[in-house]
């Protein structure tokens, strides 16, 4: 038998102190993190419906009034709609091409080992580490060469190029963890590749798949530059160059320019709303075994 403590209460109190202090400081961090984050947010959604002259009085009041007429004048008044659908189909789209090709193709490289296998990969890693920007002029090049430059379809094929490797560096790793066993009892079964890959990878993998899946989505729907060097019709233009352009024809309306702003937001907050907890499964995937 170990000994009794002889730790009485007020030294039980001085251990106890230094862990309450260290939890006090780290809510305090993510206290102040988390107004530093949400504040610009909701800074941003109070000012959307709010008209500008009240803005210019007071910046930071609350709304007497909620303007909602202007996110439909933004929405149909100033071509936000076309710009919101555009860019829908142009993400949804490669996301969805970017999804299915890169799964078959890490689980290609996590499974089977073939001659070049790794340069494969290699060469996947050393686009992730180089800019995508470098790629521009390149592109710009093929697609006029292709009758595809200002044209949404070839925006979408630039964007499952620029995502792919990132995507297939993700769910190799992930899928490289599957255990053999069950494939060789698939092939047993009589299951042939595709069927393996369609059965048992791809449910295995859904939450590394559906954290591709939302970061590649975040990331071509915010995405700026390649949009607006390869896209110059002004009915093609996907949400951040329309916000560009609905922002320097209303430079002075501050409230309609927040209501703009908040339209293409909230696609955003709404899929981190109802997959972030598969985006934290996906991200913490692996790590215990």
């Amino acid at each position: 038998m170990s000994p009794p403590s002889m730790m009485g209460p007020r030294d039980r109190g001085a251990v106890q102190m230094p862990r309450l202090l260290g939890r006090a400081a780290l809510a305090a961090v993510i206290l102040a993190y988390t107004v530093y984050t949400i504040g610009p947010f909701l800074w941003l959604a109070t000012m959307s419906v709010r008209t500008t002259e009240e803005i210019s009085r007071d910046h930071y009041a609350w709304p007497k009034t909620f303007h909602w007429e202007q996110f439909h004048q933004a929405w149909v008044g100033s071509n936000f709609a076309t710009y919101f659908w555009n860019s829908a189909l142009v993400v949804v789209a490669a996301v969805m091409v970017v999804t299915l090709v890169g799964a078959a193709a890490a689980h290609a490289l996590a499974r089977y080992r073939f001659r070049g296998n790794r340069l494969v990969y290699a060469v996947l890693f050393s686009s992730i580490v180089f800019p995508p920007q470098i790629t521009l002029i390149s592109l710009y090049q093929i697609l006029v060469g292709y009758n595809l430059y200002n044209s949404l379809f070839g925006l979408t094929l630039v964007y499952i190029s620029l995502q792919l490797p990132l995507t297939v560096y993700l769910l190799e790793g992930f899928f490289s963890r599957i255990p053999q066993d069950l494939f060789d009892a698939a092939k047993i079964d009589g299951y042939g590749d595709i069927e393996i890959f369609f059965r048992i990878v791809l449910p295995i993998g859904m939450p590394a798949i559906s954290t591709a899946l939302i970061l590649n989505f975040i990331q071509l729907w915010n995405e700026f530059l390649f949009a607006v060097v390869l896209i110059t019709d002004p009915e093609k233009r996907t949400l951040p160059i329309g916000i560009r352009s609905f922002m320097g024809e209303n430079f002075q309306d501050i409230g309609m320019i927040a209501a703009g702003v908040m339209i293409s937001v909230v696609p955003v907050i709404l899929a981190y709303i109802f997959f972030s907890e598969k985006l934290i499964r996906g991200m913490t995937a692996g790590a215990v075994k």
